[in-house]
């Protein structure tokens, strides 16, 4: 938390915590004026060098205020800890507002985009708390640090790695390019679209994709009522999944069997379900229906959009036995990067296990929903954060802050 020690040498009393309080709240409405006048318009943070330069300034001139001007009362105020938990409070009320309130287009004049609750963390609002934040942390962070004393090293890890990662996270953001790289089986790429511009990026590496696979969970038959568009539970009231032996039952409607099942066949002339190779055919499972004494036998199938094959599906009293492939549980894509340079590199993208690529982080992002099983493009997220080293460094001086209280507080208690 900021916070000085240094005692201002006045007559007058320290404003108190209802002050800062009162400055926190005046900021926000400020701001909230500027995005009214602006209708929402927001605030653009520069982009390199100028990021750069302006963070070098900004933080030069933090430690040349507080070295200069450190007895002056104002100065020791915006330092000081009152107004640096009123800030926090600040900053964590604008961020429960951003998370809870959908960051979305609005239509214009409406309050959402006009006061740019659409927009928070690049509102005038969240940006003027954040920078007076910045300057209440760079205060107290340098007159703990000037003159050095090993007894500060804690405060000044845990409170230099927070402003050196919110600081480089906000301004860093500019930078921050997140494109999507569309790839198909056996070909490489490296265009690449920005989804917000709509503009055509090439990467400084192609993407071979080998060969895309999609996990599904088991498919299901269930009894649908095309009177009221609903799926009737069985007794069991599970859905049952598709295998042989299989049984499933719907009180004074019927039962169906499982008599065979098929993960991947095509219909032959006659009509027939004949096993093909993975990834080529569709599944088909013969069941038998006995319809409270009535017994028949027949073929049903899921069908394919993607290869040009029409469900089976058979009924039974007012209903229909129909089939329904089971949602995908995991894909990835096994791919070759290729550098400009001639570098190689194997790798297999999976959701949320990003592969580093001359700094770019890929991530498997999608393929084509409506070929489900059967696509043959993989859709690849690639990251790109040349700040992100500084946000991370800020982080590991959080953690060794915390580490350095935690052993402090040990060898007091071995002490005692």
């Amino acid at each position: 938390m900021a916070g000085s020690n240094k005692t201002v040498k006045t007559g007058a009393a320290p404003a108190g915590f209802r002050e800062a309080a009162l400055f926190t709240l005046v900021t926000i409405l400020f701001g909230c004026g500027i995005e009214i006048l602006t209708s929402g318009g927001g605030i653009d943070v520069p982009g390199w060098p100028f990021n750069l330069i302006f963070l070098l300034l900004f933080g030069g001139s933090i430690v040349a205020v507080a070295l200069l001007f450190r007895e002056r009362p104002m100065v020791s105020w915006l330092g000081g800890i009152p107004l640096g938990l009123s800030l926090i409070i600040g900053i964590a009320l604008l961020s429960l507002v951003g998370g809870v309130l959908p960051q979305e287009e609005y239509p214009a004049g409406s309050i959402m985009t006009v006061l740019r609750l659409n927009g928070m963390f690049s509102s005038w609002p969240f940006a003027l708390v954040t920078l007076i934040f910045l300057i209440n942390l760079g205060l107290s962070l340098v007159w703990k640090t000037i003159p050095f004393r090993a007894a500060n090293l804690q405060f000044m890890l845990f409170h230099g790695g927070f402003w050196l990662a919110l600081s480089c996270g906000l301004l860093g953001n500019s930078q921050l390019e997140r494109l999507v790289v569309p790839i198909y089986e056996g070909k490489a790429s490296n265009v690449a679209y920005d989804n917000k511009t709509e503009k055509v990026i090439h990467l400084p590496f192609a993407i071979f994709l080998k060969d895309f696979q999609i996990d599904e969970y088991v498919a299901q038959f269930a009894l649908y009522d095309p009177q009221h568009d609903v799926v009737i539970e069985p007794k069991s009231k599970l859905m049952p999944e598709l295998h042989k032996g299989v049984k499933a039952e719907w009180e004074g409607i019927g039962s169906v069997t499982v008599l065979d099942y098929l993960p991947d066949a095509l219909p032959d002339a006659k009509g027939m379900p004949v096993p093909v190779g993975d990834k080529k055919g569709v599944r088909f499972a013969k069941v038998r229906i006995d319809e409270n004494g009535k017994i028949s036998e027949t073929w049903i199938s899921s069908g394919s959009e993607a290869l040009q094959i029409k469900p089976l599906f058979v009924p039974m009293g007012g209903y229909y036995i129909v089939m329904a492939d089971g949602p995908p549980k995991a894909f990835r894509s096994n791919v070759m990067l290729i550098g400009d340079g001639g570098e190689r590199k194997v790798a297999r993208l999976e959701v949320n296990k990003p592969v580093d690529m001359q700094g770019w982080m890929l991530y498997q992002m999608g393929y084509d929903e409506k070929a489900g099983r059967y696509s043959t493009m993989s859709l690849v997220e690639a990251v790109r954060d040349p700040w992100l080293p500084a946000v991370y460094l800020g982080f590991f001086m959080i953690m060794a802050g915390n580490v350095l209280y935690f052993w402090k507080g040990v060898k007091k208690m071995e002490e005692a």
